[in-house]
């Protein structure tokens, strides 16, 4: 009998979940395992007298943990909204750009006396950037065309808020490269990493940063004499800073696979979210977006940071729970948090509900590469009841992020945060 099962006796239903909403924001400052036994000490007799009620408690926790799981790894993808985030014309022009992308980039009469770094270039390009879901880059041009004015929704405009969307995705490809290379990675999009490809190796740190630098080539290229360029370049340099911000800390905390456990707290899982997710993946697009349509109100801008970062941090927690629980043919990836000793938040939150005996087994197997190991910790999630409690925040944290988007002022519309939490709300890849 687990010590968490008896934990949770003789409470109603309500009870429970209030405390499962509870424990996903804050970590409590004494171990979970000391409240548990604190709790036990004065039980003994109601215990034995309610083991009844503590066997459906069980029962109820491995069903919603199964019917939480069977919502996650199913192969058939959930119903598309209505109205989808974007059309297929729009992804058509999206694509119909990238090959000047490439041309500008690349051109041989610029570098004549590297060809081969142009020709490799060339490749990196067309390998990395173009072959992923590219929603951040038409996150870019769907919030342009929301935000600007009906009049100035000109060919030439759409096809700089492309070419912005382009910037924004090289900058992606130049992490997801130096990321695979950093927790060493086997798979991306249901393929071998680029450092994993022949005659690539460690070559492909080289690659990354021509990437993230080529930003800025593209940027001067196409918006020197936008009103907004430096704000623009401004922002792009600003999010790669905290990037790399987040991903040192995450680094430091992983141990290169000796996880410290220690700092396993939420308070430095916020911030690998905040840092790593939420500032380039969700406020960058939206951002630079509003710069090109001339919108430079501070106000504005804080209130629609505010409201990304939280989507950042819902996406962040999803890709945490596919990880470990969703099918890699839907992911594009084999999950590896486990092995590399990831702070994810399944982790976080299962050291601040173990007792002391499943403490010792994060210690023990956390971050190991043997199956044998991997498949402990998830044993240890599920007897944790955390698919189940993932499911509950799901659903609390798209109720919370539609309130503060109906919330919003300054002359913000609705109608892009709304598309953009829609989008990821119950995603399966």
């Amino acid at each position: 009998m687990f010590a968490s099962e008896r934990m949770f006796l003789n409470r109603t239903s309500r009870e429970i979940l209030r405390d499962l909403r509870r424990s996903i924001s804050k970590t409590s400052s004494a171990s979970n395992s000391e409240a548990i036994s604190s709790r036990q000490d004065g039980r003994g007799t109601e215990l034995k007298s309610d083991r009844h009620t503590k066997s459906k408690w069980i029962k109820l926790s491995r069903q919603n943990n199964i019917r939480a799981l069977s919502t996650i790894q199913t192969k058939v993808k959930p119903p598309q909204a209505a109205t989808p985030f974007f059309s297929k014309e729009e992804s058509r022009e999206f694509m119909a750009v990238f090959p000047d992308i490439v041309r500008d980039l690349t051109d041989a009469g610029r570098h004549t006396d590297i060809p081969e770094v142009t020709k490799r270039f060339a490749k990196v390009l067309q390998f990395n950037v173009p072959n992923g879901k590219k929603i951040r880059g038409l996150s870019t041009v769907i919030s342009y065309k929301i935000l600007e004015k009906p009049e100035n929704l000109t060919p030439e405009n759409i096809r700089l808020a492309n070419v912005l969307g382009w910037c924004v995705e090289m900058l992606k490809s130049f992490d997801m490269i130096m990321d695979d290379v950093i927790d060493k990675s086997e798979l991306r999009r249901n393929a071998p990493c680029w450092y994993k490809q022949e005659d690539v190796g460690l070559k492909a740190v080289a690659d990354s940063l021509l990437l993230e630098l080529s930003v800025y080539s593209v940027l001067k290229k196409y918006l020197s004499t936008h009103p907004m360029f430096t704000q623009l370049q401004q922002l792009f340099q600003d999010v790669s800073m905290k990037n790399a911000m987040g991903k040192s800390l995450e680094t430091t905390i992983t141990n290169g696979g000796n996880p410290d456990l220690k700092k396993f707290t939420m308070k430095n899982y916020n911030l690998i979210m905040k840092y790593r997710t939420g500032y380039y993946s969700f406020q960058l697009p939206v951002a630079a977006a509003m710069y090109l349509a001339n919108k430079d109100d501070p106000e504005q801008h804080r209130q629609a940071k505010t409201i990304l970062l939280e989507m950042g941090q819902f996406f962040h927690i999803q890709d945490d729970f596919l990880d470990c629980f969703g099918d890699s043919e839907l992911t594009g990836k084999k999950g590896t948090d486990i092995q590399e000793g990831k702070c994810s938040w399944l982790a976080v939150v299962a050291l601040q509900r173990a007792t002391s005996a499943q403490r010792k087994i994060m210690e023990e197997h956390y971050g190991k590469p043997d199956e044998k190991s991997i498949q402990l910790i998830k044993d240890l999630y599920l007897e944790l009841n955390l698919p189940a409690t993932y499911a509950t925040y799901e659903e609390e944290c798209f109720n919370r992020i539609r309130t503060h988007i109906q919330q919003i002022s300054k002359g913000l519309p609705h109608e892009l945060f709304f598309k953009l939490l829609n989008k990821i709300y119950k995603r399966s890849g």
